[in-house]
């Protein structure tokens, strides 16, 4: 399964890519879309959209993760920072894929074992989990994070449905604002 992670930001958007096949990772791909500050946000959005398009056309994952934003001291950062992952979230629909999301503690707690962990124990665990030669930069170290906590969450998942000990109702979709069955 390959897996497209992002980590959404209007200034700094982190996206990474692996391949999972049970507990084996292995790294594709990563990567910062750096947003000038100085556009109109309108522009700045269109831009996440673009490379995130671009990205999913190249790499063409099979699944997406993207970090979940939450409210934080200044609200008009978060606003900002959620008209971004708006924007890296239409991009991951119009791709067709489908989107997990999960907090940053869910993520940390995942790749390192605590879920207050620093930005330097992010890059290091990923790096020796993907068995890098060097640091990922530290946008495209938290996409890489969130793409090996959706590979964790969705093996133990699946291990779980296979033994029976957990069982899923019948996906719905949802299609130009109906409901199919």
């Amino acid at each position: 399964m390959r897996i497209l992670g992002i980590d959404p930001g209007l200034r700094r958007t982190g996206f990474g890519v692996i391949d999972a096949q049970g507990p084996s990772l292995r790294y594709v791909a990563s990567g910062t879309i750096v947003v000038p500050p100085d556009l109109p946000l309108a522009e700045r959005l269109k831009l996440i959209l673009t490379h995130i398009t671009e990205v999913i056309e190249q790499s063409k994952p099979d699944t997406s993760a993207i970090e979940k934003v939450f409210v934080n001291s200044n609200p008009a950062s978060t606003l900002l920072l959620g008209q971004a992952r708006g924007a890296a979230l239409c991009a991951l629909a119009v791709g067709g894929l489908d989107v997990h999301e999960y907090t940053a503690l869910q993520i940390k707690k995942t790749v390192t074992g605590s879920g207050h962990a620093a930005k330097e124990q992010i890059q290091l665990m990923v790096q020796r989990l993907l068995q890098l030669n060097g640091l990922p930069a530290p946008d495209s170290a938290d996409a890489l994070a969130c793409a090996i906590s959706h590979a964790h969450h969705s093996s133990v998942v699946g291990g779980l449905q296979k033994s029976g000990a957990i069982t899923t109702g019948p996906r719905r979709r949802i299609r130009a604002g109906r409901i199919l069955g």
